[in-house]
Formats: structure tokens, C-alpha cells, sequence
């Protein structure tokens, strides 16, 4: 894992290791699926996640972990059916696990990241770009990326009507570990 100097405090190497951890009262994590052949989409978040971001001398890493059971897209039959086994089999597979294999700044705010997103006994590569600003000794990293949910095993459409890829957003405001 390598992260490249940019000038900005974000990227530059120091001698020890630095990390913040994401505080989920100040972050989202939500996703949109199309459905109904494109006309329409479904939408929700997850409300239970934890992550951190660790940068040091040897690169940086970012790690999220989310309660598969804690989707809400605002109907409980619809979120029993996601928790089920033709999608996130809650029951077998609590977590949704994204762990990085490489963090690169692409520029001051920029951050190139790639790695593995784990769900429902599935493990798929997942790269994309993510912000990144600091607040204080605080940081705010935020991300949309799609995900194409049939990888991981979710293949239920009845007539086609659920349309891959799903388009995932976080939006994590991290504080420093002390």
C-alpha cells in the first residue's frame, strides 16, 4: 500500500501511524438500486457501521464494517426480503466487510482506493475515487461507487425488474484515535 505526497498534511509520510475511526452519528452509508426495468428506484441506508482510516510510513489503509441488519429502505417487508437469503443472508452473514489493498492521493483531496467488498459469503474486487478534507484534526472521506450486487450473489429479479449495478455513497466523518 503506498500513499504519494502532494504537499497536503493528508498524504504527507510521518514516522508514526495515525488513525481515525468513523463516528456513525456524523456519517452515512446508503444505497440506490434501479428497479421496475429503470423506471424507478430504491433507495435506503444502513444505520449500524464502524470503519477506520490508518495512515503511516508504510501507506494508509481503510477498513468499514456494516450491519447487514441494520438496512432500512423505509419498508419492513421489502428489508426482511434484503436481510433473507436470496440477498444479504443476514442469518449466515451478519457484516458487510470493504477492507483497501491500496490507498494512493491522486491530488490534495483525492484519493484512489482499491480493494475487497465481502457480503452474503461473496468477496468482489472494489475500487473507486473518494474525497478527502480535513476539519480540524478531524477528516471527512466520501465516496459513490457502484457495485454490481449479481457478484455477490444477488441474483433475485423477478422479470428483470431489479437492474444492477447498485450505487453505493459514504460519507464518513472520522475522529482521531487517541
Amino acid at each position: 500500500m503506498t500513499t504519494s505526497s502532494t504537499g497536503s498534511s493528508v498524504s504527507e509520510p510521518t514516522a508514526e501511524v495515525a488513525r481515525w475511526s468513523v463516528d456513525p452519528s456524523r456519517s452515512v452509508v446508503e444505497f440506490a438500486v434501479d428497479t421496475y426495468w429503470g423506471l424507478g428506484a430504491v433507495s435506503g441506508d444502513f444505520d449500524r457501521f464502524e470503519g477506520s482510516y490508518v495512515r503511516g510510513p508504510d501507506g494508509a489503509h481503510i477498513e468499514l464494517t456494516i450491519e447487514a441488519g441494520g438496512l432500512d429502505t423505509g419498508n419492513r417487508m421489502r428489508d426482511k426480503h434484503l436481510r433473507g437469503k436470496e440477498f444479504f443472508d443476514v442469518e449466515s452473514h451478519p457484516d458487510v466487510h470493504y477492507t483497501s489493498t491500496e490507498v494512493v492521493e491522486r491530488t490534495d483531496d483525492t484519493l484512489a482506493v482499491s480493494g475487497y467488498l465481502e457480503a452474503a459469503g461473496r468477496k468482489v474486487p472494489l475500487a473507486f475515487e473518494a474525497t478527502v478534507a480535513e476539519e480540524g484534526d478531524e477528516l471527512e472521506i466520501e465516496t459513490t461507487t457502484e457495485v454490481d450486487h449479481r457478484e455477490l450473489g444477488m441474483t433475485y429479479s423477478p422479470l428483470g425488474m431489479i437492474r444492477s449495478p447498485a450505487t453505493l455513497h459514504v460519507a464518513a466523518r472520522l475522529r482521531p484515535e487517541r
